[in-house]
């Protein structure tokens, strides 16, 4: 055997490993695993989705809206471990075919799946004896930073989230940041973010930033006190974005008016339109109040087993088939 095939034998071992752990975690809370179907009749309307259609379906892009489904019919604490499809997603932290994870806790506010996220991460890191990714120590508790502090911490930039585009392109202009050349709120702020503040975080420890702003809204609540920031997180450790979190909207009638926005931005930027999911903006009705997140396995599996690409963790990537 090559040195490069036991290097990669080993990586796969190890990230199989990582799906072992994951499963044993929620098996041990008492999570139920659901199998979501890998064709759905719409595959989200977020502007970055980009889905594989079959025949009149599309290939999934995350299970949330028939997770979300399920608990309105009654079901508490849910996970989902399995294959999601992106197209145009290839490069060194995507694949179009990739692994993903997604637990759902009903009556849970946002702070309990953080504390989930952190004791998952730090029970796959102990499972392969690691405690550190370079300088990034992986041991809980992590720190917590709001959008708005992380900004003004690390591009003196100040974001309120209620403010008009050409006002943050000014405060990020004044900064003496790159602005991005045309876009809507979020096209300029992730211009910013992804230049200044993306960078700084997790370098030391995985860091968890939250309260995003209302414009990048997406599936989360706006935040009670304060509807300019929306119930949401995200991880980052050692370069990598893990994670993407909610406390979930439940007003049927808020989120189909986000649907409508999308769709009609999305025609607007000449991307496919995709269909509104019925059944999912009816089951909101019913469900609770809960929290949810979307976890990259791929990515986790990166981190832990030391992966500078995504395909070193995969047994094929796109580009080998």
């Amino acid at each position: 055997m090559s040195e490069r095939a036991r290097i990669a034998g080993k990586k796969l071992r190890e990230r199989a490993r990582v799906n072992r752990t994951i499963r044993a975690f929620f098996d041990a809370r008492d999570f139920l695993e659901i199998e979501a179907p890998i064709v759905v009749p719409s595959p989200g309307l977020e502007l970055h989705l980009d889905a594989f259609a079959v025949e009149d379906r599309y290939l999934i892009t995350s299970p949330e809206y028939q997770m979300k489904r399920l608990l309105a019919g009654g079901l508490d604490k849910i996970y989902s471990l399995g294959k999601v499809f992106r197209r145009k997603e290839a490069g060194a932290h995507h694949n179009p075919e990739f692994t993903m994870l997604e637990w759902y806790r009903a009556g849970a506010d946002w702070t309990v799946v953080a504390d989930d996220t952190e004791a998952l991460v730090w029970q796959c890191a102990r499972d392969l004896d690691v405690a550190h990714i370079g300088r990034c120590r992986l041991e809980p508790p992590w720190p917590r930073v709001s959008v708005a502090e992380a900004c003004q911490r690390w591009g003196r930039v100040r974001v309120d989230g209620d403010e008009d585009v050409a006002t943050l392109r000014s405060r990020i202009a004044a900064a003496g940041w790159r602005v991005a050349a045309d876009g809507d709120w979020s096209d300029v702020f992730f211009g910013f973010f992804l230049d200044a503040v993306e960078p700084q975080l997790g370098q030391q420890q995985p860091t968890l930033v939250y309260d995003w702003p209302k414009p990048l809204a997406a599936l989360a609540r706006a935040k009670p006190g304060d509807a300019r920031v929306v119930e949401r997180f995200e991880v980052y450790a050692a370069g990598l974005e893990l994670c993407n979190a909610f406390g979930e909207l439940i007003d049927a009638a808020e989120q189909r008016r986000r649907l409508e926005s999308d769709l009609a931005e999305r025609r607007r930027r000449g991307l496919p339109a995709y269909p509104i999911d019925e059944k999912f903006l009816a089951a909101l009705a019913e469900m609770r109040p809960s929290a949810g997140i979307a976890l990259g396995v791929d990515r986790l599996a990166m981190l832990l087993v030391g992966a500078s690409r995504i395909s070193e963790v995969l047994a094929f990537a796109d580009d080998e088939l």
